[in-house]
């Protein structure tokens, strides 16, 4: 007689960019898990997961979520309630008897950061380290896949816009922190770790569009910009405003140069080098060209 092992690993924001990574790489390993998916109408489909919904507003489907779970993945969505859900999650996660959080916080998280979405970040963290609950906090810097937010005037102008003048910023791409979410999730190891992810180099918005111009075939331009009329531009391609406002905030933060350092914790962990930018605009290229030309 076989037994199915059931699933002792929870992962919140699994239809999201790095929760769907990283909800590929569990079942690549033949790890079983559990995804928790806003309830939709439709289910969705997860390989490998045993899918729920729920809602981090309701604690009986938060219990219901957790219920049987050692370790959890915690992401959101970037919303004004953001850091309220996740203390709400951290509470039931503690009820519930879950013993290892990993978080998915943001690089420089500080209580006293000029930026809204480090602020609360950090606020979350010290919700889960005065929980008692094994914690790994991983701080990701401003991500590779995010340039993707600038797919259409790349494709349609050749230009891309925003306020950070020539500062260095050491972008990570997505799958990299997807990897060591899967390592963190896994292996007790990572327990009490704060992990810094970043590229292996830190490169200017300049360095970005030559890269892409050599990539593409044609000439790609960044567009240093005011910080009123970035944020004119996030209202106007339907950003609402306490998102405008705070994205402002994070470029004014790259802007500073605070956003610079290298960080060698990817590879500590995973045993490989983080992928470079160049890497990334291998693998992406073709989200960057013009459909006539991705038709051919």
């Amino acid at each position: 007689m076989t037994t199915t092992k059931l699933p002792a690993i929870l992962v919140s924001g699994a239809t999201g960019t790095i929760g769907s990574a990283l909800a590929k790489l569990l079942a690549e390993k033949g790890t079983p898990f559990r995804a928790l998916v806003r309830p939709t109408g439709a289910t969705p489909h997860i390989p490998g997961a045993e899918v729920v919904e729920g809602d981090l507003n309701d604690q009986k489907s938060l219990k219901n979520a957790l219920s049987g779970i050692e370790r959890a993945f915690l992401l959101t969505n970037s919303s004004p309630e953001a850091e309220s859900l996740q203390i709400a999650f951290v509470d039931a996660a503690k009820a519930a008897g879950v013993q290892h959080i990993v978080k998915l916080s943001q690089y420089a998280a500080h209580r006293d950061s000029p930026v809204r979405f480090l602020r609360y970040h950090a606020a979350v963290e010290e919700k889960i380290l005065a929980s008692g609950m094994a914690y790994t906090f991983l701080r990701p810097n401003l991500f590779m896949q995010g340039l993707l937010g600038f797919r259409e005037p790349i494709m349609q102008q050749g230009k891309f816009f925003a306020t950070i003048g020539e500062a260095p910023v050491s972008l990570v791409d997505i799958r990299d922190i997807a990897e060591v979410a899967a390592a963190a999730l896994t292996n007790p190891v990572h327990e009490n770790r704060i992990y810094t992810l970043t590229g292996p180099q830190a490169i200017t918005h300049r360095q970005i569009a030559a890269t892409l111009s050599a990539a593409l075939g044609r000439d790609i331009q960044y567009i240093d910009v005011p910080p009123d009329a970035m944020h004119q531009a996030l209202i106007a391609a339907g950003f609402p405003e306490w998102q405008a406002a705070g994205l402002i905030e994070d470029y004014a933060h790259y802007g500073r140069g605070e956003a610079a350092e290298v960080s060698g914790d990817i590879e500590a962990v995973t045993g490989r080098a983080a992928r470079d930018f160049n890497r990334f605009v291998e693998d992406y290229a073709e989200a960057f060209l013009p459909e006539v030309l991705t038709k051919r």
